[in-house]
């Protein structure tokens, strides 16, 4: 039900920022990963890396275990971790890795409806005819 305006910018350009499925998985699992070595995770470690996360998931690459790979400089500079726990990190995301793809289609699927609505309301109220 989206135009054809809409989804033709809004899916190419959600392809390409995995955002909400790798990050979620990310933070999660690094927190698991932490609890596992005896760290306690905590909000002063925890929020900057997902900010940086954040960052880092929009310019990951579209290719399966690509937010892994490119989130492992933040594992490793933000919250310390080892090379055996960053080994950790990437066995546990290729484990899941479908699970973070579907939450990011439905997010996309759920932008490109957010953004139509905007649009169309724009287009009516400016009277912007195609």
């Amino acid at each position: 039900g989206v135009s054809e305006d809409v989804s033709g910018f809004v899916v190419p350009l959600c392809a390409t920022i995995h955002l909400a499925g790798d990050t979620i998985t990310l933070v999660l699992t690094s927190m698991g990963v932490m609890l596992m070595s005896g760290i306690t995770p905590d909000i002063q470690s925890i929020l900057p890396f997902i900010f940086m996360l954040g960052i880092t998931m929009i310019a990951a690459p579209g290719i399966p275990g690509g937010g892994v790979y490119a989130a492992l400089g933040l594992l490793q500079d933000m919250l310390f971790f080892t090379a055996p726990q960053q080994g950790l990190m990437i066995a546990l995301h290729a484990a899941q890795d479908s699970f973070g793809t579907a939450t990011n289609i439905t997010g996309d699927g759920a932008i490109a409806i957010i953004v139509d609505t905007i649009a169309s309301k724009f287009m009516k109220n400016t009277k912007i005819k195609k």
